[in-house]
């Protein structure tokens, strides 16, 4: 019976964990080997070395939180608004290793010191803000609100986790329902 590899799907989920712990140099091939409970040789059957790991986790990412959350939101059918409802869902149920916000934020930090994970950061945004302005685009006629309720809600998907204020007497849960159905009229 021949030794079951672990999949390289694995590999790059360990990574964004790794990344989000403690950013670009806690990914390390020992330590995530270790964590995923193999030796490290099975490593190199999939990457050429660590850098080649860091691309494909970056590639994996934003192919994660652009064309297949726009596949799984476009699939759904409907309007606008229920598409957007969906992508709402979804934004705020999403905490995998893949598309939660911890690798979201963990890539972010990264990218304040590396130019060409800024690049990737960059065109990961402007696919979703190109993907959230169609949306609302098409049930509103004012370009400036267009812009305006892409980026809140955008900006509500990164920001939230880091408010902790509280709301009145209302759960977050609550205004962020509130928030939907404003940025949804």
């Amino acid at each position: 019976m021949g030794i079951t590899r672990t999949p390289r799907a694995k590999w790059i989920e360990e990574g964004l964990r790794a990344l989000a712990a403690g950013g670009p140099e806690a990914v390390r091939i020992e330590p995530l080997a270790q964590a995923l409970g193999v030796s490290k040789g099975g490593f190199y059957g999939f990457f050429r070395n660590r850098d080649a790991l860091l691309a494909e986790m970056l590639d994996t990412w934003e192919r994660a939180v652009t064309e297949e959350i726009i596949e799984q939101v476009e699939s759904g059918g409907g309007d606008a608004r229920s598409k957007l409802e969906r992508l709402f869902r979804l934004a705020s149920s999403e905490d995998g290793p893949l598309t939660g916000t911890t690798a979201d934020l963990a890539i972010r930090d990264w990218a304040r010191r590396d130019e060409a994970v800024a690049e990737r950061l960059r065109h990961a945004d402007n696919t979703r803000m190109d993907y959230l302005r169609s949306l609302f685009a098409s049930f509103c006629d004012d370009e400036d609100d267009v812009e305006v309720r892409a980026l809140l809600a955008f900006s509500l998907r990164i920001g939230n986790h880091f408010i902790a204020a509280d709301h009145g007497g209302r759960s977050r849960r609550d205004v962020m329902r509130l928030t939907s159905k404003w940025l949804l009229r």
